[in-house]
């Protein structure tokens, strides 16, 4: 594994982080604790000391609890949790949601501590006007927070902003090849890095979109360049294109497989600095085209935007309608039905969004919902659809 220093505390971070959001699970929103045991500590074992979890991802925070008590890995780990600062209303919440998340975790410090999912400046007034900043002062000479940063997802002008509105000793953004100048970007990295604060990457893989979900095309190119099968070796691609950048201290990664894991462990032992050359920036130019042709909407899969009033799967069905694109309109539309739940008795389709619009508050990659619901229907289900399909079930 290798290692970059946190200028603000000296703590030697493994490049590679453990993103906690997607745990295996048993079933939808049911972790199989026993599984994310293993990887846990399969990861710790190849050099893995930076451990992400959450108030807001569901039995997230009180499975790595356990899982840490049971095998006395605390002091092993740095263990980062956030605050669901947009649920806070009043000073009292502050101690409230950050009391549940120690009680969870079984600990009583948290070695990283974020502002979960800024994306403005009045965000961080709001914290201000609760009294945040004495809040966090007596945390930290208490030893409760070692450090305190913020997750950000709104455009470059809020992050730079927010950057000099507190003396942050960490902050983290979404960043990949195919995300360079979106949000806080490549200029919000070197901003950060120029005053001297750790950047930890999000979203490398975009939630699976420069993985698995990447066309086949590209894929077969990032074979050719890396060796092994293309999928893995897309991973490796998107993973070494950050590590390649000094600037950054750190990246997460959703790992849910020990197949996953092992791949890029084996990826972070080897990654260094200034590692690509002119070859490789002509081959991720060559990547980015195809993958532009087919990623239509930006949905990353976080599932923040759930659950929706009307029952819609809206991450299932952004998916089809990006794979419509990347592979063939027929799997897009199967992969629509069947997200639906079209041949059940409860369907919900793209055509019962009511347009309440609650769902794009919460969204981090601010995608406007209720409207590119509306592209979906039009692309993934033809006129009289629901017609047909309520009359072929009656049939049955």
């Amino acid at each position: 594994m290798q290692y970059r220093i946190d200028p603000k505390t000296g703590n030697r971070i493994s490049q590679l982080g453990f993103g906690c959001m997607r745990f295996p699970s048993k079933a939808p929103g049911i972790i199989d604790e026993k599984a994310s045991e293993k990887l846990i500590l399969r990861a710790l074992e190849g050099g893995v000391n930076y451990f992400d979890t959450a108030y807001l991802y569901p039995g997230s925070e009180e499975a790595l609890g356990r899982i840490m008590q049971r095998n006395g890995i605390r002091e092993r780990m740095l263990v980062a949790t956030k605050l669901p600062q947009y649920n806070c209303r009043k000073p009292e919440d502050l101690d409230r949601f950050f009391g549940i998340s120690l009680k969870r975790l079984q600990t009583g410090y948290v070695d990283y501590y974020l502002m979960h999912n800024v994306t403005s400046y009045s965000q961080w007034e709001n914290l201000l006007s609760l009294g945040i900043e004495d809040w966090i002062a007596r945390k930290k000479e208490s030893g409760a927070i070692r450090s305190l940063g913020f997750s950000f997802h709104g455009s470059l002008d809020e992050f730079a902003k927010l950057i000099d509105a507190y003396d942050w000793d960490f902050v983290q953004i979404q960043y990949n090849y195919a995300n360079e100048h979106y949000q806080a970007g490549v200029e919000g990295l070197a901003m950060a890095a120029q005053r001297g604060i750790p950047v930890f990457i999000m979203e490398p893989l975009l939630g699976g979109k420069l993985a698995d979900s990447l066309p086949k095309k590209a894929q077969d190119l990032f074979a050719e360049r890396f060796g092994g099968q293309p999928v893995a070796a897309s991973v490796r691609g998107a993973l070494r294109w950050i590590w390649n950048q000094p600037e950054v201290t750190m990246l997460l990664s959703g790992m849910n497989a020990m197949q996953q894991l092992e791949e890029n462990l084996r990826t972070a032992d080897e990654a260094t600095p200034g590692m690509l050359g002119d070859r490789d920036r002509k081959l991720y130019d060559q990547v980015l085209e195809i993958f532009r042709e087919s990623y239509r909407i930006p949905c990353t899969g976080c599932n923040y935007c759930m659950p929706c009033p009307k029952g819609i799967n809206i991450p299932a069905l952004f998916s089809c309608y990006n794979n419509s694109y990347s592979t063939s309109w027929f799997q897009g539309v199967f992969g629509y039905f069947t997200s639906c739940g079209a041949m059940g008795n409860d369907p919900h389709y793209a055509t019962d969004c009511i347009k309440c619009g609650k769902c794009a508050k919460h969204c981090p990659q601010q995608i406007d919902i209720p409207t590119q619901m509306s592209a979906v229907s039009r692309r993934l289900q033809p006129p009289l659809t629901k017609t047909a399909l309520k009359l072929y079930s009656r049939m049955r």
